[in-house]
């Protein structure tokens, strides 16, 4: 690929879900087929119409924070600890997600801190933490937690974060959604290719849903409400006739990137190339999704990255399980890659994830690149009876043999906004 920007490769990774807190676990479950959803444990209120989801309520930080601690240098695991002792549940799994990908980097103090950057796929993150205060606050004000005013702020997780590191580069939040942690991706690019850092830990914060929040999507269609409930291991469906609509997770995932020959300099181990990122808007801010819309987006990306559409060969699908979305994405694949869509390889990570909203990009990756390693896709799981307007090859039969060399990661979020990115096999780049 002939171009004159410096080259970025990811270095380092780190994941947290239900499924797993580590790759070889998370990567095992995935072709296994396990489903990560259950009945949420974080609330009881009848009221709320949908009761499924990927839950991390009750994981188990002390455990996590130990085996980190054993292996970071003395500093950084004193670091991590004092600052996850008060932090809310979603900074701290952000906090412990930068520490573990720092480790999967193989980083050490040698790294020039004024040169790494920080980036935070997320908004409204720590929303559970803020309404908990809320109701403290109607009862007896004196009683909220004292620290407030900062830990409500989307921007503590970059702080946090940068201060677990020691990293004195730029540090920021960016916001758009299901696209979020695309967005900071594609921003994290930026830091590295034209802002002087060397490297960036990107992180996708963890939605820390409320029961509100739960039953806000469940009035709009949303999420799934009327089949599953009962039998959640089975609520995510993308592809299926059944499906009815998305289910919410948690979860988090970490992304070292870095400057190739900065990486190479230190012997880093490379897990692939991120050519490019690109972000479009539908224009309207309705959560609907918009065949054109991602069909421009995966264009323009296959443009600005000069990449021929015969090149890719996986597509990590957004595949939501809506009944509109799921076909949308497939209508808009069929646009841009014509006769070779039906060579691509496409599989739906939320069958079994459920959708980690503003992380998806960044958790679904980290699928992707150890698929890409691994050599091995993770089947669609759920698909009963698959719908007759699917005619594309989503790994519906179970994990399949494929050695991938280019990889598209789809993210469509609400409002209209699209964000995809485009990976490569280092070896494959030229």
């Amino acid at each position: 690929m002939a171009t004159d920007r410096r080259r970025v490769v990811v270095t380092g990774m780190s994941i947290n879900t239900p499924l797993g807190d580590d790759l070889d676990t998370f990567y095992a479950a995935l072709l296994a087929g396990r489903s990560a959803i259950t009945r949420w444990k974080f609330f009881e209120h009848e009221g709320v119409y949908s009761k499924v989801g990927g839950d991390l309520s009750d994981y188990d930080f002390g455990a996590k924070l130990s085996a980190l601690r054993a292996r970071l240098p003395e500093s950084l695991g004193l670091r991590l600890r004092q600052l996850c002792r008060k932090a809310p549940f979603s900074t701290r799994l952000s906090m412990l997600a930068a520490a573990d990908a720092w480790l999967d980097a193989g980083l050490d103090a040698g790294i020039d801190p004024a040169r790494g950057a920080v980036l935070i796929g997320g908004h409204n993150l720590n929303t559970r933490y803020l309404i908990e205060n809320y109701n403290v606050f109607r009862d007896e004000p004196d009683y909220i937690d004292s620290q407030g005013a900062l830990l409500t702020l989307d921007t503590d997780h970059a702080g946090s974060v940068s201060e677990v590191l020691g990293w004195h580069g730029a540090a920021y939040t960016m916001g758009g959604a299901c696209a979020s942690a695309n967005l900071a991706l594609r921003s994290a690019l930026d830091e590295i290719r034209y802002h002087d850092h060397d490297m960036a830990m990107l992180v996708g914060g963890v939605l820390d849903f409320t029961d509100m929040d739960l039953h806000a999507m469940a009035l709009i269609g949303a999420i799934t409400v009327q089949s599953f409930n009962d039998d959640p291991e089975r609520a995510s469906r993308p592809y299926d006739v059944r499906r009815e609509g998305f289910v919410p997770s948690h979860g988090t995932a970490g992304l070292v990137l870095e400057e190739l020959e900065h990486a190479r300099a230190r012997g880093a181990r490379i897990y692939a190339e991120v050519l490019g990122c690109t972000a479009t808007a539908d224009g309207c801010h309705l959560p609907s999704p918009s065949t054109a819309g991602q069909a421009r987006t995966i264009s323009r990306l296959l443009d600005e990255t000069r990449v021929a559409p015969e090149e890719v060969d996986f597509v990590s699908a957004h595949a939501t399980s809506t009944p509109l979305g799921d076909l949308s994405e497939l209508q808009a694949i069929k646009q841009v890659f014509q006769e070779h869509a039906y060579h691509l390889r496409i599989n739906a990570p939320k069958s079994m994830l459920g959708h980690t909203c503003w992380s998806a990009p960044v958790v679904e990756t980290v699928a992707a690149l150890l698929q890409l390693r691994g050599g091995r896709l993770h089947p669609s799981i759920n698909i009963e009876e698959l719908d007759p307007q699917v005619d594309l090859d989503i790994c519906a039969d179970g994990p399949v043999d494929h050695a991938a060399n280019v990889i598209l990661k789809n993210s469509f979020g609400f409002g209209g906004l699209n964000c995809c990115a485009l990976f490569r096999r280092l070896e494959m780049a030229g």
